[in-house]
């Protein structure tokens, strides 16, 4: 009889296009595994990153019950737990696809038995490589080279599974993901953790392609996708959205290649999340958010009460709904980094914790690009007026809903009431003009 085969989910709980699956499959009965990993060497997920692990984690139990199976469920580290598992079940291999994290290559050596599949990504980092042989660094002339790639079809899930016996494990429930007092998650009954959830996104999706490049970002309408958390815990597959999206969605495509650019980024710098790709922006007097009226000014941030509309709409919606309108994320990051002046890693754990789609390599590039700190970003003296912004992109019924207490403003004033004198509403924290000029003379007096 085949020795039992393990398979270890890690961020990709879903069956099809799944090549780890596939090749456990083939090989003998399959043992379905999941860690939850509590070494010191992880970065424990944030808090709207575990309501999404519990719900996710029982559709794929779910989803395995069909064939027959569960999801085996372990907690402790990774390190230790595999090579006991191995050998408690005489397994012949480990089955796992590749994951860009900087702590995996410190846990995987110790697996014996790892066999390392691809599918968390188009393609792996570091394989495609400029003409002269080296790492790309720039987005533009690696997504041409990405466009050559190819585009090969999505795999299906296995029809049926062998599964071997597997020993006692732990239960979900006790391991506490879920908040429980207070419950804060109410705002997230939109979302359906799973891959059937994944996979009705974008069925809802596909009509909407040809609007895409033209409409993704105007916050007020659904243009997006909200892929971005079933992409994160790998509920389907990367491969599986570009094959769907086809030749008639480019800037749709573009976007999964960033997605695939921001892991390029992370394995070339491990560090991406503390530590700035230019060095050079070390030296940014950051506000000190220990004082008094810096840990004021990152409150207002955090809860949505800076006085500009467009800003405190964003970080109402991430709060209430665990994602926010990417358009958004750029503005209120570039208000933290820019007008505030608060450090852009203030902001990077905050969107750890309460964003749902919370992703290592994209979290930190995206705080990179508003910044100017990446290697391929946008520059530093870019610096987003929110007023203009919200205003260009008619952001007036995206206002209205996350600050209602401006419900009744028209489309002109809603953007800025404090242009107006109006003064039911929190005055701005810091005038455009002052923080834009601050941000500018901080910027050039960096050391070159």
């Amino acid at each position: 009889m085949a020795a039992p085969q393990i398979i270890w989910f890690r961020q990709d709980f879903r069956l099809r296009d799944h090549a780890a699956v596939l090749a456990a499959a083939a090989a003998g009965p399959v043992l379905p595994l999941f860690v939850l990993d509590d070494s010191r060497i992880v970065r424990a997920p944030g808090g709207a990153s575990r309501w999404w692990l519990h719900h996710s984690l029982q559709a794929l139990d779910r989803s395995l019950s069909r064939l027959g199976g569960r999801l085996l469920l372990l907690r402790g580290s990774s390190a230790e737990l595999l090579p006991r598992l191995v050998a408690e079940t005489g397994a012949g291999a480990v089955h796992a696809l590749r994951q860009t994290e900087p702590w995996w290559p410190r846990i995987e050596p110790q697996v014996p038995g790892l066999v390392l599949h691809e599918g968390t990504t188009l393609v792996p980092p570091g394989l495609l490589r400029t003409r002269s042989g080296g790492r790309f660094r720039l987005f533009t002339p690696f997504w041409r080279t990405l466009l050559e790639w190819g585009d090969p079809p999505p795999r299906p899930a296995p029809e049926r599974l062998e599964f071997a016996p597997a020993p006692a494990g732990e239960r979900l429930e006790d391991w506490g993901l879920l908040p429980r007092a207070p419950d804060w998650s109410t705002g997230f009954a939109d979302w359906q953790p799973g891959e059937e959830g994944a996979r009705a996104r974008l069925a809802d999706m596909l009509p909407k392609l040809h609007a895409y490049a033209q409409r993704r970002d105007y916050p007020a309408e659904t243009a997006t996708s909200r892929l971005s958390p079933h992409l994160h815990f790998g509920e389907i597959s990367p491969a599986e959205l570009w094959h769907a999206a086809g030749d008639r969605a480019i800037a749709w495509r573009r976007q999964l290649a960033w997605r695939d650019f921001a892991h390029e980024m992370l394995d070339q710098y491990p560090k991406s999340a503390s530590r700035p790709h230019r060095p050079e922006f070390e030296h940014i007097p950051w506000t000190d958010v220990t004082t008094a009226e810096g840990k004021a000014l990152l409150t207002a941030w955090q809860k949505g009460l800076t006085g500009y509309p467009l800003v405190d709409a964003g970080l109402r919606e991430l709060w209430h709904s665990g994602w926010m309108h990417n358009r958004v994320r750029m503005v209120a990051a570039s208000f933290l980094t820019k007008h505030l002046m608060i450090d852009w890693r203030e902001g990077e754990r905050w969107f750890w914790d309460t964003l749902l789609d919370a992703d290592l390599a994209n979290n930190a590039m995206g705080w990179q690009w508003v910044m100017g700190s990446g290697v391929d970003s946008a520059p530093y003296y870019r610096i987003f007026a929110p007023v203009a912004q919200s205003g260009k992109f008619d952001a007036a019924a995206y206002v209205r809903r996350w600050v209602p207490e401006l419900a009744a403003l028209n489309d002109q004033a809603i953007h800025g009431p404090f242009e107006r004198g109006w003064n039911f509403y929190p005055p701005p924290v810091v005038e455009h003009r002052f923080a834009r000029a601050r941000a500018l003379a901080a910027w050039q007096a960096l050391p070159r």
